[in-house]
């Protein structure tokens, strides 16, 4: 039975999580670690990263042992829109506040469906904007703008 390994996505998938685990772990080598009791900075991406090596390591196995491969091609648009709307997150946090970040995150993540529904994707940005800001700035009292010029203190 002869397979190419560069079709496996369970192969790719396991090497991707070992790749991303590892880093983590090699990224937190660099600050102290503590102890379960009294944690560190670098403790959390540690323990993180090799779990993340682990379920890696099951994944690339299982791969190995199925030897499914791709159906399909690789969707870039939905790969790109996905990142953009992480990116443009973190740009407009800072600019103009959570709220409308939240909204373009939102709507250009939406975009990279197949699918587009307005009025699916509007509900989607009011439940859970009203869910993040009331964890994040009510519930744990993080100092983020509501929106331009609004910082809601208590």
């Amino acid at each position: 039975m002869k397979f190419d390994l560069r079709d496996n996505k369970d192969f790719l998938a396991g090497l991707l999580f070992i790749a991303i685990g590892g880093l983590a772990v090699a990224i937190a080598r660099d600050y102290p670690m503590g102890s379960a009791v009294r944690m560190g900075p670098g403790y959390f991406p540690t323990v993180l990263g090799g779990l993340l090596c682990l379920f890696g390591v099951y994944v690339l196995v299982r791969g190995l042992r199925s030897g499914e491969k791709f159906k399909g091609e690789w969707g870039w648009k939905p790969l790109a829109l996905i990142a953009l709307s992480i990116v443009l997150f973190g740009f407009l946090m800072d600019r103009l506040g959570i709220v409308p970040a939240l909204v373009a995150t939102f709507f250009v993540g939406a975009f990279a469906g197949r699918e587009f529904r307005f009025t699916e994707v509007l509900l989607l940005t009011a439940v859970m904007g009203a869910f993040a800001v009331g964890v994040f700035v009510f519930g744990l009292k993080l100092p983020y703008p509501l929106f331009p010029g609004v910082l809601w203190t208590f």
